[in-house]
């Protein structure tokens, strides 16, 4: 009786030491797994064997005291790798705001642990391809931009939940989640068959959250943006572009910037994603590979599947293509336009704005032709807004859809500049800005505003092309500079390189994440073997010694200068020879991903 008011005295101090250090506590034994939330009020804890992989229920007494013990901040889910499944946990988070008064916080670190103690029973090659696997799992998670929250669904816009039943709010956050949005909904496949462990995990969201305490004229308010990155067809530049067959776009992120001032709150909603028919555009070692569109497929259906769901979810569409109309991109905007005239959609507007042309030789002020020409469409569409009683106000009736070649960095120039034209609105009607008044002329805020929007266009960038977002200096200052020009230089370089010679491996990575690649511990035959022909590493290396061997006969001159020059030409034409037969080749030499067949990426 004494030991057992001593076990029990010892988990409570326990308990109480890890209470304000993450939300969960994790005990792990050999055999099993148990996670127990820090509040008092449950008494439920998660159990979870590490040899059948089953989970249930138990009760806080059926810990035992023996059990390694660590404070944690949350569960990811699970996943199955050649030597078993995996828990990954969150472990460290950091509070990204309030929103609505609930904690949204970002998640910093993670851990994946096996349920299994060894990899003995593994041989050399599957040994390989796990260590493999948990590399592409941890590339994802130390991608920045995961954020969740405990008791508030992140997944949806303020007017979808105003717009849901009570029942709606009953169910857990997994249930009501906007699956679009939930990045670890294969993780969590598990948890979903089991409503009673719900409570025990909750969706992460993918993509940038900012939220803002501001003041103009004295009074305070909340200022937030939320870009919801899509899960479904995600991917990496080159490797993921237009369309699938169930009608989802690559790189599709939805934008809601909300603004709340006591009781009032308002929202305004755009999205972005890629040119939505069936085309690709896959690395080739050139500097920017040749797009091409499907010939095979029926473009208009799964154009019409895409906008279906979009004209459900948001109401009328105004496309916004800011792709150039010359030289490779023009047989995009061709293509979009036949489509949009050939679907006959009343609810979809299409405007074609050449960015480039318009913007050429630092005439950043054109863009307010393309502001002026749907001026009156944002008038028609509105935003969101809910007065200080708790009544709806206003509706948004349709959004603007954007997007360029990539839906990174002319995308997020316009919304920008759209979004202002909607806060403008938004703020004087709460009467935070006077009627004679404009944002520009708040400088405090201004600087704000303009920050916040180009950290989300690179976070946004980085997740997508794997590095920072270009033209953000205008986006922060409003005008083009020199130095900007530079880092965009430095930054199409770097997404260069990686787009050629790492993100075949980042494209896997995302696949295995999302459950588009599972893996079958039952009938393991290995993928990630890449056998490279004779290509791959002899022509880079004759190319390198006839390229060395030139340089030589120039610094080290023969007797005559016809001697010299006849070495110099035959290394130089053997260097130039070997380069072209490289460049020929272009998609044997790049990272290409070895997890999901070619057809799908395409």
């Amino acid at each position: 009786m004494k030991e057992e008011e001593e076990d029990t005295s010892l988990r409570l101090t326990r308990r109480k030491k890890m209470a304000s250090s993450g939300t969960f506590r994790l005990f792990t034994t050999a055999e099993s797994f148990f996670i127990e939330p820090c509040e008092e009020a449950c008494s439920d804890v998660l159990l979870i064997d590490r040899v059948s992989t089953d989970m249930c229920l138990t009760v806080r007494s059926a810990v035992p005291v023996s059990a390694e013990t660590r404070p944690i901040c949350g569960v990811m889910g699970t996943i199955r790798l050649p030597a078993g499944m995996y828990l990954i946990i969150i472990t460290k988070k950091t509070k990204a705001g309030d929103l609505l008064g609930h904690d949204v916080w970002k998640a910093q670190s993670f851990d994946i642990i096996s349920y299994k103690k060894t990899v003995l029973h593994l041989n050399e090659d599957q040994m390989q391809d796990n260590k493999t696997f948990l590399s592409m799992i941890n590339s994802v998670l130390q991608t920045d931009g995961f954020y969740f929250a405990t008791d508030y669904d992140l997944t949806h816009t303020l007017q979808r939940l105003a717009n849901t039943s009570p029942d709606f709010h009953d169910l857990s956050l997994l249930e009501r989640a906007d699956q679009r949005f939930v990045w670890n909904g294969h993780l969590l496949r598990d948890f979903m068959t089991q409503p009673e462990l719900h409570k025990f995990v909750f969706p992460v969201l993918h993509g940038f959250i900012s939220i803002k305490s501001s003041s103009i004229n004295g009074k305070k308010f909340e200022w937030i943006i939320i870009s919801r990155r899509s899960c479904f067809r995600a991917g990496v530049r080159y490797y993921v572009r237009g369309i699938d067959s169930e009608g989802h776009a690559a790189n599709f992120v939805e934008t809601e910037q909300i603004v709340q001032y006591n009781s009032f709150k308002a929202s305004f909603v755009q999205t972005r994603g890629s040119i939505p028919f069936y085309w690709s555009q896959r690395p080739n070692l050139k500097y920017k590979p040749k797009p091409q569109i499907s010939k095979a497929v029926n473009h208009l259906d799964g154009f019409q599947r895409h906008f279906d769901s979009q004209v459900i979810l948001y109401g009328r569409q105004v496309i916004l293509n800011l792709i150039n109309q010359k030289g490779s991109e023009k047989p995009l905007e061709l293509a979009f336009d036949k489509i949009v005239t050939s679907s006959g959609n009343g609810m979809i507007k299409y405007i074609a704005f050449d960015f480039h042309k318009e913007c050429s030789r630092m005439r950043w002020h054109r863009l307010q032709i393309l502001l002026d020409v749907v001026s009156e469409t944002q008038e028609d569409f509105g935003y969101f807004l809910v007065d200080a009683e708790g009544k709806v106000q206003l509706t948004q009736e349709g959004v603007f859809r954007s997007n360029c070649m990539d839906c990174l960095d002319r995308t997020n120039v316009i919304q920008c500049l759209l979004a202002r034209r909607a806060l403008q609105s938004q703020l004087q009607r709460m009467g935070l800005l006077h009627k004679d008044q404009k944002i520009e002329d708040q400088a405090d805020f201004e600087k704000i505003y303009k920050n916040a929007w180009a950290d989300n266009a690179d976070a946004c960038a980085k997740q997508y092309a794997g590095t920072g977002a270009l033209k953000t200096d205008f986006t922060r200052t409003g005008k083009r500079t020199v130095l900007g020009a530079m880092m965009d230089g430095w930054n199409s370089a770097i997404r260069y390189y990686k787009n050629n010679f790492s993100d075949g491996f980042r494209q896997d990575s995302i696949d295995l994440f999302l459950g588009n690649y599972a893996v079958d511990e039952a009938d393991w035959t290995t993928p990630l073997q890449d056998r490279k022909d004779w290509k791959f590493l002899t022509l880079p290396i004759v190319m390198v010694v006839a390229f060395s061997m030139c340089i030589i006969c120039l610094l080290m001159a023969g007797d005559t200068w016809t001697e010299t020059l006849a070495y110099v030409l035959f290394w130089g034409t053997a260097s130039v020879l070997t380069g072209g037969l490289i460049l020929f080749n272009g998609r044997d030499f790049v990272d290409a991903p070895k997890l999901v067949q070619k057809e799908k990426l395409d």
